[in-house]
């Protein structure tokens, strides 16, 4: 019997085929943007069966499950694992045309080695071949990242972390680097004074500087910044409503910083002016280290207030905003770009619309001293699908180099999702394939493009980062 998850999975054309078998398929990944536990990591975390690994914090399963009429309780609330996973089983064949049915057997197949539908009738079978499979030692943490052939991970962490358990995997070395990436996001975080002066405290603590200035800020982030440097990172993130670039002073700054540390909510205009220069000083920090940065633009979080006061935030109800980008986000670089301040970058859109306008500004501030130094970052988050895909590489194909692009990551919180690298890799040769068989691209050139295969999948992202 033909398995719907076969070899030739999405892949159309001998062309397709040909570039993904050849060189493609075997390539080894690097995450370098994941929401991993470097904990469980550093244990090699025994999962206690599939609900815990598959719907343990997977909010793109808990939305689909709530838009099918699936109850909170057998979502995020007490119900046992196994209620949990029928009724995820029962959604799945409610996810037709939804990248979550095409994940949800890869994941099936590639890690589990099962070819069966998910769905009522197969739910109990499969649930207890998995969880037999997860109680072995192959199955763990550790073994799962090797399973898959993954060079590198990079997790997210907040400045604040003591990286405890990145030190234990550089002493327990398992075949994968585990590097932690800088995401102060926190640091400018100053809407909520509480939280924030709370935040600032123990900032303070880790550091060993005591703050009560912006220069005190500034040096304990920069502070902070040396550690993680120290243990391997080379590589910041930042989450955005939109790009900040107002004009301020340092005067101005520090009155907004001592005003929001006094319990004082800071207005719009102050809002806005210490999110800019926030973004200003983090990226001369990055610059200074020769890291790359990362901006993941676009997101409106937390939008339904009575289940964020249930739940917390990260629990599927956030959306795509639709603020305006480009004026703010060409005023940011430039100044960095004036001052040759500005280092790698890698730009995502949330937003669909904004994929050429973010496209054309990385390109305006690339300079000729890295191939690929201003990158449009791969489809994210609600856009990791193969639509979303195929638009973030046809505008970057349109306006700059798809062939030196760093390519994809799992932006997960699973260790099963690394089968995203697969599904991009077969959308990829889709692509360079049909142009081919169209005449498009000239089949002579297929050294090249086999060539091209090989660096968007891995070794564009090994040359960039310097992992």
């Amino acid at each position: 019997m033909e398995h719907f998850i076969n070899k030739d999975f999405m892949l159309r054309g001998e062309t397709a085929r040909e570039l993904y078998h050849q060189s493609a398929e075997g390539m080894p990944i690097i995450d370098y943007h994941c929401h991993l536990s470097p904990q469980m990591i550093a244990e090699n975390h025994q999962f206690a069966d599939i609900t815990e690994i598959w719907l343990g914090g997977d909010h793109y399963k808990w939305r689909a499950m709530r838009g099918n009429g699936v109850p909170e309780e057998y979502i995020t609330g007490n119900k046992s694992s196994w209620e949990k996973f029928e009724k995820w089983a029962e959604t799945v064949p409610y996810t037709l045309r939804n990248p979550l049915y095409h994940w949800t057997h890869l994941e099936l197949s590639r890690a589990f080695g099962i070819d069966k539908i998910l769905k009522p009738e197969t739910a109990r079978e499969i649930f207890e071949e998995c969880n037999a499979k997860l109680a072995t030692p192959e199955f763990r943490g550790q073994g799962l990242i090797r399973k898959f052939n993954v060079k590198v991970v990079c997790t997210t962490d907040d400045p604040v972390d003591d990286l405890h358990w990145h030190r234990q995997i550089a002493e327990h070395p398992f075949g994968t680097k585990v590097i932690p990436a800088w995401r102060p996001d926190k640091a400018m975080a100053i809407e909520n004074p509480a939280a924030y002066k709370a935040y600032i405290e123990k900032l303070s603590e880790v550091s060993g500087v005591e703050i009560r200035s912006f220069d005190d800020l500034l040096q304990a982030l920069q502070k902070r910044h040396d550690f993680f440097a120290s243990m391997g990172s080379k590589l910041s993130d930042h989450g955005l409503e939109a790009f900040y670039a107002d004009d301020y002073t340092q005067a101005e700054i520090d009155a907004i910083f001592r005003k929001v540390l006094s319990g004082k909510a800071p207005d719009a205009a102050e809002l806005g002016k210490f999110r800019s220069a926030m973004l200003y000083e983090f990226a001369v920090m990055d610059h200074a280290s020769g890291w790359a940065q990362q901006f993941h633009v676009g997101a409106i979080r937390n939008n339904n207030t009575r289940m964020f006061e249930t739940l917390g935030p990260d629990t599927g109800y956030d959306a795509i905003h639709d603020l305006p980008l480009a004026a703010a986000g060409h005023k940011m670089l430039d100044r960095l770009a004036k001052e040759d301040k500005l280092t790698k970058t890698i730009l995502y859109n949330l937003n669909p619309k904004d994929n050429e306008v973010l496209a054309t500004m990385a390109y305006t501030f690339n300079d000729g001293t890295v191939p690929g130094k201003m990158q449009l970052g791969s489809g994210w988050w609600f856009l990791d699908q193969e639509d979303g895909m195929r638009k973030q590489m046809n505008a970057l194909s349109a306006l700059g180099l798809l062939s030196r692009f760093v390519g994809m990551l799992t932006d997960s919180r699973s260790f099963l999702s690394y089968p995203r690298h697969e599904y991009f890799r077969r959308i990829l040769c889709n692509l360079l394939g049909e142009d081919v068989d169209a005449g498009k691209l000239p089949r002579s050139e297929m050294p090249q493009l086999h060539q091209m295969v090989k660096d968007i999948s891995y070794n564009n992202a090994d040359r960039y980062f310097g992992f």
